[in-house]
């Protein structure tokens, strides 16, 4: 016969086993209650705001109403102004905006000769040939970001002609760059190189130091002359081999399944992997000095792994996010990585040109690894 009293002792048991572990018991709290505010704030599919550049080789008041009427859309969020388009063209391949406005010498000439939009402007147009505007340049990688910028090809340019259109026609062209299938497999396949990472650097390193204490292994570490820093040293370089194996099986099978290739250089693409494997196993380190038990660490883990896919830019473009949760993004490692991956992997961006991003990973990494230490040294204590 089952025994209640013996089932509601194991209860009462656990309960205050639960409540005495209070990093759980936050966490049972938290972690429903932040990620339903954070997501369900920062998940955005409408893109709004995006950067953008602005090459006005016309400098006329003409150019400047437009630039006006684009940027009244929202759609876009002009920073940068170039002079000329290869200037443009080299700032989306940074990853400095996603897009760039060119507007040709001859706007006004173009605008009046547009049969669809300017024919009756001018009874004594004789040139009816229809002629973009201007020109869109996008980075077509993300595949929202590169739709939001063909929506802006049938922008009405009534009020700037002040004469009515009978009949909708594109009004600018739009070029996109990198990716112009619109195939969201060459956005894809780049990006799960960064959240496999992050999921398994994190996961394995997370329960490092603290599965030393549950095998009984940690007098031993004590006993040893070893110092805290060649221990995370020694915990994290075997990890660092799985993740390039990790690598080349994604991307090999990327291009064997999707055909999804790339020209950058080999040499690039590892130094800014093995950057990112070492600042995510860093911050593994960090949570395993935190962590109490395994449980607690893959915990943690998890609730690192949510925002990592969220809000990173890997599910839904980081442009579309408010301010807030950029700011957050900003301080996940695998964020700054899928700039840096995308940049190398689909715009054949150089070293250089992802130095800002690499510079940070460095940061995270030799930040991680210094308070993974000082906090061990803490615990030998």
């Amino acid at each position: 016969m089952i025994s209640y009293r013996h089932i509601l002792a194991i209860i009462r048991k656990e309960l205050l086993q639960l409540r005495r572990d209070r990093l759980t018991f936050g966490m049972i709290v938290m972690i429903p209650l932040i990620q339903l505010v954070l997501f369900g704030y920062a998940i955005n599919t409408e893109v709004r705001h995006i950067p953008a550049a602005i090459v006005d080789q016309s400098n006329t008041d003409v150019s400047r109403a437009l630039v006006q009427m684009v940027e009244a859309t929202q759609v876009v969020r002009f920073e940068s102004r170039f002079a000329t388009v290869a200037e443009a063209e080299g700032a989306i391949m940074r990853a400095e905006v996603r897009a760039a406005f060119i507007i040709p010498k001859d706007v006004s000439q173009r605008l009046v000769r547009n049969p669809a939009v300017g024919a009756r402007f001018s009874q004594g147009a004789t040139d009816t040939t229809a002629r973009p505007v201007a020109q869109w340049i996008a980075d077509g990688s993300d595949t929202l970001v590169a739709g939001a910028i063909r929506s802006l090809r049938t922008m009405p340019l009534e009020a700037l002609l002040r004469q009515p259109s009978t009949r909708p026609t594109p009004t600018f062209e739009v070029a996109l760059f990198y990716n112009p299938e619109q195939r969201t497999v060459v956005n894809i396949v780049p990006g799960l190189v960064g959240i496999i990472l992050t999921m398994t650097m994190i996961m394995f390193t997370a329960a490092a130091i603290v599965r030393e204490s549950e095998r009984g292994n940690m007098e031993m570490l004590i006993a040893t002359p070893i110092r805290p820093l060649e221990l995370m040293i020694g915990k994290i370089v075997p990890f660092v081999g799985i993740g390039l194996i990790q690598v080349t099986i994604i991307l090999g099978l990327g291009w064997a399944l999707f055909s999804v290739t790339t020209t950058a250089s080999v040499w690039t693409l590892l130094v800014v992997t093995l950057l990112f494997i070492i600042a995510s196993l860093s911050l593994g380190l960090v949570i395993s000095t935190i962590a109490k038990n395994q449980l607690q660490a893959m915990q943690m883990t998890i609730f690192v792994l949510l925002p990592s896919i969220l809000l990173s830019g890997f599910m839904f473009p980081y442009e579309g996010m408010p301010e807030g949760a950029q700011r957050l993004a900003d301080l996940l490692p695998v964020t700054h990585f899928l700039r840096i991956i995308r940049g190398v992997f689909l715009r054949d961006a150089g070293l250089a040109d992802v130095l800002p991003e690499a510079a940070w990973l460095i940061s995270f990494a030799v930040l991680g690894m210094t308070i993974a230490s000082l906090r061990f040294r803490k615990r030998l204590d």
